[in-house]
This record gives structure tokens, sequence and C-alpha cells, in this order.
């Protein structure tokens, strides 16, 4: 009888070690990495699996009970059988951006990674919780969950979690108040139209706009959304401590079924659409996370001009749509 969860992270790149890495450390739940192989000259290396040991032996030397586990994968999708008994399924493989790459190119070739890897999760894995981190993540969050065809609350992304935290990091240095004092939402899509929520965000239950000049809250805002470049031109690769936490934060809501209420990208329909003026998109709202995933989509209340930069963020969402159908529908034909 298997006692503990088991959380499969795909892709164990910058991000996928380091959620492998701290969900091991947290001794909540097994994980099992994959990845494909690379090459050295002529030898064939297979770094997904020597990652894995390397957390092991992490774990030992600091008394830490978890089973690490890394697994060599094809880029045609041979080798994913270990999925097989997964409570979650992480996704964070996929293709970085590149010069000269437009977003259309993006699309199509991350749509075919992740394509590979949903109908290897549904085949093996057909009753877990999905999460995506691949970017463009609202974009990909769809396709997976179209592809997979789950039910809508065993599919989400991880966008807003990250955002908010990086929010909550702004105000904290402005202030110089602790985060855990913090309050703070990002909703909407995971992009440049990301939609920080002034009128619910506080301090210590003070309202922001009462601790700080509407200016300097524009300036945190323009911060929050542009974030994930800051770190890029800094560091010259994309962030993965942060990323890797937020992913964490939502595994262990699922896990330990304690109900928190954080921001994940999912699919609108319905009453929850009608509310937000957004059917048939995967966008970033709160939500509530429990072991079987979303239970509730929260109808958050907004302001005349939050509603506005909603509005605007989801139309960006949006506009990709289409080329995501017909990606979709284009694979569905061959």
């Amino acid at each position: 009888m298997k006692m503990r969860k088991v959380v499969s992270v795909i892709g164990a790149g910058n991000v996928g070690e380091h959620v492998a890495s701290l969900l091991a450390l947290r001794g909540l739940v097994d994980v099992r990495m994959f990845d494909i192989p690379k090459k050295d000259g002529d030898r064939i290396i297979e770094p997904v699996k020597g990652k894995a040991l390397d957390i092991r032996q992490m774990l030992a030397a600091i008394d830490i009970d978890a089973k690490v586990e890394g697994y060599t994968v094809t880029p045609e999708g041979e080798g994913y059988e270990a999925l097989e008994g997964s409570d979650i399924v992480v996704i964070t493989a996929g293709f970085p951006r590149r010069p000269g790459m437009s977003r259309e190119d993006l699309l199509e070739k991350n749509i075919s990674i992740l394509a590979i890897i949903a109908e290897r999760i549904k085949k093996y894995a057909p009753d877990s919780v999905v999460i995506v981190v691949t970017n463009p993540v609202d974009l990909m969050t769809y396709a997976v969950y179209r592809i997979l065809g789950f039910p809508r609350n065993r599919v989400m992304g991880m966008a807003g979690v990250l955002d908010s935290a990086r929010f909550k990091t702004f105000i904290s240095q402005e202030i110089k108040v602790s985060p855990k004092d913090i309050h703070a939402y990002v909703i909407g899509g995971h992009g440049d139209e990301m939609v920080p929520l002034i009128s619910i965000s506080n301090v210590g239950g003070i309202p922001l706009i009462n601790m700080l000049p509407r200016e300097k809250i524009e300036e945190l805002i323009r911060r929050t959304r542009f974030g994930g470049g800051e770190i890029v031109d800094l560091m010259g690769t994309s962030a993965y401590y942060a990323p890797a936490a937020a992913i964490v934060e939502m595994v262990e809501a699922i896990v330990t079924d304690n109900k928190r209420i954080l921001p994940c990208s999912v699919f609108l329909d319905e009453e929850d659409g009608e509310y937000y003026g957004a059917k048939n998109v995967c966008v970033g709202v709160p939500v509530k996370l429990g072991n079987c995933g979303v239970e509730e989509v929260i109808k958050i209340p907004m302001l005349p001009e939050e509603r506005q930069m909603w509005e605007r963020s989801v139309e960006s969402v949006k506009r990709n749509l289409k080329t995501v159908e017909e990606l979709l529908n284009a694979r569905s034909k061959v």
C-alpha cells in the first residue's frame, strides 16, 4: 500500500531540479524526476539521474527520509512508465525563447513538447493533478487541459503565486516590514498585463494605499510586471529559486489538503467565467486548493479600474488562443 504521495517533475532544468530539491527537503512526498539525455561529444549523459542521486545524498546528510528517483526519457515520449502512481505531475519542460524567435514559434515548439508529455500523463497517471509551469503559462495550461481532457479542477498553471511573491518582496523592501505580514494578490495573465489588486492588498491589516503614495505603488506594480525580465537582465537566465518555491507552495497545499487560497491559472467556464468575463480561457484567479486540486474559484471583488486592467490582461491572453487552437487542431489531424 502506497503511504506517501508521489510528485513527478517533468523537466529537470533549473526550475525542475529546485522543485525536486525543495519538495524532498520538506519531507512530505517522494519525488520522481524526468528529463531527456544530453550529448557530451560522443558520450550520452543522463543528468536527471545524477541530480536525483545528488539530492538523495543531500537528504542522507541531513537525516531526511524521502525517495528521489531520476528517469531518462526521449523527446518522442519513451520512458515515462514511472509516471504510474503519481498523485501530482509538475511540467517544467519546454523550449526557452531564443533571439529571432516569434511568440508563435515558441508556442508551436512548446505545444509539440507538452502534447507528448500530456499524452503520457493521460496514459500512466490518469488520476493525477497537473501543474503547468512552461511559458507562456496561461496558453500552455490551456493546451495541456485540452489535450488531457481531465476535469478542470485537476489542471492548473503556476503564475500568480510567483507574481504575488514578487509583489510582496518589493512592498517589503520599500516599507521595511516582513513579507509574512504583507497580503497581496496578483491575478490575470502571467505577463506584462498582470493585475496586482491594490484594493485588497494590506500590511498587517492596514490597506497598502494607506501605507504608500499612489505613485510609489504604481512603481512597485511596474517592477512586479517586469520582475522576470529584471532577473534575466541581472543573471542572464530566467529565475528558478522563486518559481520553484511557488510551485512547492501549490504542491504542499494539495498534498496536505490545507485549503490554501492561492492565485493559479485555471480554466474558467460557466458561473466563474461569467463573473470574471473570461469564459473558455485559462487565466490567473484566486482558487482554494485541496487534495483534489482546485476546489473552488474565489470570486474576488475588484474596483472599476482593477476590472479594466483585468479585462486588458484577459484580452492579452486571448489574442494568442486562436493560434493555440489552430496548433492543437493541426496535431489532432496528424
